[in-house]
């Protein structure tokens, strides 16, 4: 081991000691005592809004210096609505209530025991992660209502952003009283501090959650030494059955794919059946042109709508993250769930239909970990379903699935009373 990989383990030890002693000292705290320490993180966001802005300026420089994508300066631009958005999200999150030491079930025994299911957080969660500064925040904050420690492994592209937001979340654990050792950060650009993290940290680390591209959850999940919570790319669907409303469709797949195209719950590929596809697919191929989309179309799209770029096999398993979206035209609602359980990554699907036969039914066998009805996909956030925030949507099954809030971090134990029985 040369002195730069001692180097890395040095400091990785350090992080990983101090943030396990940091959750013994959070397990006594109190739900109110968490609570105002993401008041206080919030204030002091907001506070340092312009410190905030310029570290991500230079961030930002640098990552167009280094010819970083559209959609990924997207993801990693902070500005003062996305500062406030911040602010306010570690205030929704104070306000949910309380996930730890919920009485999740109650029985008694004949012998007289009473049992109980109790919430517990899950320990130290190690959270690596890409671009978007905020998650810094939302990461940090979810782990801290739910009781958790955490240590942060924020990308290089967002390294100053990061650790500006992280002094604030720092800030308000000291206000509150609380460990700061609770919150760390990775304070290293280093890549080899992420294998360290992965294959030597078991000791300290309990879970490992990743949130970004498809090259890293496939990292994390192969090289990860304890359990992980992640999700794989976001490959969402639009599919417009026959009994679709012309206009809900339009609006529908305007938004699902161009409100945000850089985030996971951005539509890629939007399926319209055969019946409807001559009146459904010109006003909503129009809406997305108008818009700036490019348009990948298989044969039958392109005889409706000839202004498209024909599609090849990869474009149905194609994460784009930009300004383009495959449109294929299905037989009925079995080809489309069929085609969804071939391509899809199991994230998010949208069926568009009046029948609501025909959307239970894609409802029930679409086995994704959202799916929704007359709805846009970019509605899979956890923000949008009450939870505060998120730190990504678990695609997996084990040990959540769908977007991990505050609640999703804990974990259960059983505690047992008696009366001085024995077991004959």
């Amino acid at each position: 081991m040369n002195n730069e990989s001692l180097d890395i383990a040095k400091e990785m030890t350090k992080l990983g000691v101090a943030a396990r002693s940091g959750f013994s000292e959070l397990s006594g705290c109190s739900g109110e005592q968490r609570n105002a320490a993401l008041v206080a993180a919030a204030a002091a966001i907001r506070k340092n809004a312009t410190k905030i802005i310029e570290a991500n300026q230079a961030d930002m420089i640098s990552a167009k210096s280094r010819g970083i994508t559209t959609a990924m300066l997207d993801r990693l631009m902070l500005d003062d609505d996305r500062v406030e958005a911040m602010a306010a999200g570690l205030n929704a999150i104070s306000e949910l209530p309380d996930p730890v030491g919920k009485i999740l079930a109650d029985w008694d025994r004949p012998n007289g025991l009473n049992i109980q299911r109790v919430s517990v957080p899950l320990g130290v969660i190690g959270i690596i992660y890409e671009s978007r500064p905020n998650v810094t925040a939302d990461a940090a904050a979810l782990c801290l209502k739910s009781g958790n420690a955490v240590i942060l492994r924020g990308g290089s592209e967002s390294f100053e952003s990061n650790h500006a937001i992280y002094e604030c979340m720092r800030e308000g654990l000291q206000f509150a009283g609380i460990n700061e050792d609770a919150l760390q950060m990775v304070g290293t650009r280093d890549r080899s501090a992420v294998g360290f993290m992965l294959s030597s940290m078991a000791q300290w680390i309990d879970v490992i959650v990743p949130r970004g591209g498809k090259s890293l959850i496939k990292r994390v999940q192969d090289d990860a030494r304890v359990p992980v919570i992640g999700h794989l790319e976001g490959i969402c669907h639009v599919y417009l059955h026959s009994s679709a409303e012309p206009s809900i469709a339009r609006d529908v797949v305007l938004n699902a794919k161009m409100r945000r195209t850089g985030i996971c719950g951005a539509a890629e590929t939007v399926l319209v059946d055969a019946a409807a596809a001559t009146n459904l697919l010109p006003g909503v191929c129009r809406a997305l042109s108008e818009a700036g989309c490019e348009i990948r179309a298989d044969e039958a799209v392109a005889a409706i709508v000839p202004q498209t770029i024909p599609a090849v096999e990869s474009d149905w398993s194609t994460e784009y993250l930009e300004a383009i979206v495959s449109i294929r035209v299905v037989d009925n609602i079995d080809t489309a769930i069929a085609h969804i359980a071939k391509y899809g990554s199991g994230h998010t699907e949208s069926i568009i239909a009046s029948d609501d036969e025909s959307a239970n039914r894609f409802l029930h066998l679409v086995d994704s970990a959202i799916v929704l009805h007359n709805a846009s996909t970019q509605f899979a956030d956890g923000g949008e379903f009450g939870m505060g925030a998120e730190i990504g949507i678990a695609t997996g099954r084990v040990h959540t699935r769908g977007p991990v809030g505050a609640e999703q971090l804990t974990s259960y134990k059983y505690v047992v009373r008696g009366t001085g029985q024995v077991r004959p």
